[in-house]
């Protein structure tokens, strides 16, 4: 699977392609460096947000590997739009399904940053984030795109 890693300001960060689509996300470096137009392409939009863009991934084809009702989630979280969050419950009602089900789907998700799940926060607080450093690194996410 080629695999391009790009230097961000949360460190390494490694894009995964699979049959002309983004797969994967992943903190760290890749082992398999083969940056193809595609990866090139999605390396420039990550550079691309960490600079401020409004939406630099609306192009990008993404084919994560999950359930209908995670793909479903996750089609969610791409519509709620940079600068704003959304709580598990208001997603969960939207989707006719439970909060807990979505932080499930949010934690399993394979391209985070680009398949924004940092943006889905607790009604009374900032909620979890398995990428990163965690809730460090979603705060450092909702900061830069408040800015």
């Amino acid at each position: 699977m080629p695999q391009l890693t790009a230097l961000t300001p949360l460190g390494n960060l490694t894009l995964s392609e699979q049959d002309g689509a983004i797969v994967a996300l992943d903190w760290g470096r890749g082992r398999d460096q083969s940056p193809t137009p595609l990866l090139r392409r999605a390396a420039a939009a990550l550079h691309a947000y960490f600079d401020g863009a409004s939406d630099p991934f609306a192009d990008l084809p993404l084919d994560p590997a999950g359930s209908a009702f995670r793909r479903r989630v996750w089609a969610a979280l791409r519509a709620i739009p940079r600068g704003r969050t959304q709580s598990y419950g208001e997603l969960a009602r939207a989707l006719g399904s439970s909060a807990r089900a979505v932080g499930t789907a949010c934690s399993a998700n394979p391209i985070p940053i680009i398949i924004p799940c940092h943006r889905v926060t607790g009604v009374s607080g900032l909620g979890g984030y398995s990428g990163g450093d965690g809730a460090a690194t979603k705060r450092y996410l909702l900061g830069l795109e408040q800015a």
